[in-house]
């Protein structure tokens, strides 16, 4: 192919989704792709060499189209910018075996094969047909993945125990929701009675293959991986990092920031602790206090209703004023998050044409009872103006930028960064309306720089410092992670214990808020430096989120330019 013929850098992006999306029918579902509602995905080794190969193909035409004219341009370069890391570190991670010993309470590909039916349409029959045929590719899809596993054990690749005794407990829950039937079957019963047949057939299908994973988790794989350590080290720890961070961190200098705002933080909490319960002695004990005597939301539904209420306030206070946001932007939805998720709210967001709406998910834990305190960021930051203004935003602007850096090339600490910075956006602008939810924003930012402590810390086995008021000079274990941040949050036991296996599972990932959320407000330091008494917050914000998907370095380069 001649110079003049060979496609740009964005051009090389988008035909690597489309290429992408003939292999992997999630990801063309949560983008929208009618074409991948019938299919699940290749979870097998071969179907995770047959990625790998692609992602080789695309850097190898990346390398060609960077040497064309115009591939120099600001739109052209940062797309190949991105597209080059973000597939140089998926390779890493799948040249390193990564992906014969996925297991865990959230993010495995066992996961997506459940989350996948949440995004699914079942609005028509023709929709509910796509969804009996998943559900009869699910039997296969979690062979795959088994035998992905099975190598791993060949290999002596082995997943941490605890995340795995979770996952295990997670299967059993979605073989039996305490009706005497499984998840699959009870998403399949508001189906047509038309297809009631093939439906239920299918759904059965689908818990058998269920039980059949979990009862080879339980029986077979947990004992040949009893005595494995749960933590990964630092060789694997980077490359993890390198995975959801978009950049090669210096961990020592992250961890050390992570203690930097831990004191921050501190001050701040006890002085908004005083506020709410004078002489409480520590801002988990007036947190505890908001638990009880509190503002709170009596009622599933009703605090399903009550964050959208939170959710559409905030979209008509800020638009106009702090943003310019475009009327399908301006729709999302308040969900509650199917029973076995994990503890965390989480946000998904919408189909390339709008015509599902981005979601945040509350998972209830069984609970009947929310605290308001310990919502109101949290929605600022799933919702408004977090993760929907941002990942919406890029749906919005797709066919300016790429289909890539749009979507799927989304790097994870961009993008919970930005949902941080939301957060702390909201308390500059004054939209915490009191000390019982200006604490609740300070415990939700703790909970994050304690992340970053426990995360690299217990990975990485480093030594905690000599001014930590929690066992200074010994060395992390996962146990004294989980004390530490139990002692340093609100949250219940249960939610303590599922992010501490979450940051087991999902080795770098939770480190990218915090560390995320310093590359927005560096950037947008150097922006306001550059520009002086004409910076426009709102146009900044607006070209920010119109940017698409970067690294963290680069995240900073881009957001100083603008």
């Amino acid at each position: 192919m001649s110079e003049t013929n060979s496609p740009l850098p964005r051009e090389v992006a988008d035909a690597y989704v489309d290429d992408l999306l003939a292999l992997d029918p999630v990801t063309g579902t949560y983008l929208g792709v009618r074409e991948s509602y019938r299919r699940l995905p290749d979870l097998s080794p071969a179907g995770q060499a047959a990625l790998a190969e692609l992602q080789r193909a695309t850097l190898a035409r990346l390398d060609e189209a960077e040497a064309r004219p115009g591939a120099d341009s600001g739109i052209e370069r940062r797309c190949a910018r991105l597209l080059r890391e973000r597939l140089t570190a998926e390779l890493a991670v799948h040249e390193a075996d990564e992906g014969l010993r996925s297991v865990g309470n959230l993010g495995t590909a066992a996961h997506s094969v459940r989350e996948v039916f949440t995004v699914t349409p079942t609005r028509t029959e023709e929709d509910w047909a796509a969804v009996a045929e998943r559900l009869r590719a699910v039997p296969a899809a979690l062979a795959g993945y088994r035998e992905s596993l099975a190598l791993g054990l060949e290999r002596k690749l082995y997943a941490a125990p605890r995340p795995t005794a979770t996952f295990v407990g997670q299967l059993t829950e979605w073989a039996d929701t305490g009706e005497g039937r499984g998840w699959f079957e009870d998403f399949a019963a508001p189906g047509p009675e038309a297809l009631r047949a093939e439906l239920d057939e299918s759904a059965r299908s689908a818990t058998a293959a269920v039980v059949e994973l979990r009862d080879w988790m339980r029986d077979v794989y947990a004992p040949a991986i009893e005595g494995a350590p749960d933590t990964v080290g630092r060789e694997r720890y980077a490359r993890w990092s390198r995975y959801y961070n978009g950049t090669d961190l210096d961990l020592d200098e992250a961890y050390a920031y992570g203690w930097a705002e831990y004191h921050r933080l501190l001050g701040e909490m006890r002085k908004e602790a005083e506020k709410v319960l004078p002489g409480a002695g520590t801002p988990w004990v007036a947190l505890a206090h908001l638990d009880e005597h509190g503002r709170h939301i009596e009622g599933v539904d009703e605090v399903r209703d009550w964050l959208q209420g939170l959710m559409d306030k905030a979209i008509d206070a800020l638009d106009g004023t702090h943003f310019e946001l475009a009327e399908r932007v301006r729709k999302v939805e308040s969900r509650i998050a199917p029973p076995g998720s994990a503890a965390a709210p989480y946000y998904t967001p919408p189909s390339e044409d709008f015509s599902r709406p981005g979601r945040t998910w509350l998972p209830t834990m069984g609970l009947t009872r929310f605290p308001v305190y310990d919502l109101v960021s949290t929605w600022y930051h799933e919702g408004v103006p977090g993760h929907h203004l941002q990942l919406a935003q890029w749906a919005h602007v797709a066919e300016d930028l790429s289909r890539y850096q749009a979507s799927v090339g989304m790097v994870s600490a961009n993008a919970e960064g930005w949902a941080l910075y939301a957060e702390r956006l909201m308390d500059e602008l004054g939209f915490l309306a009191d000390a019982e939810e200006r604490l609740g924003y300070l415990d939700a930012q703790m909970m994050r720089a304690a992340r970053v402590i426990v995360d690299i810390g217990m990975h990485l086995e480093l030594e905690i410092p000599a001014d930590s008021p929690f066992h200074p000079g010994e060395r992390w274990t996962p146990e004294l992670a989980e004390e530490f941040f139990g002692a340093h949050s609100s949250r219940p036991a249960d939610f303590v214990e599922s992010e501490m296996t979450r940051y087991l599972t999902i080795p770098g990932q939770a480190i990218g808020y915090k560390l995320g959320e310093r590359a927005w407000l560096l950037g947008r330091e150097n922006a306001r430096e550059r520009h002086g008494d004409a910076f426009d917050p709102k146009a900044w914000h607006m070209a920010a989120l119109s940017q698409g998907s970067l690294g963290l370095d680069d995240l900073v380069d881009e957001l100083s330019a603008l």
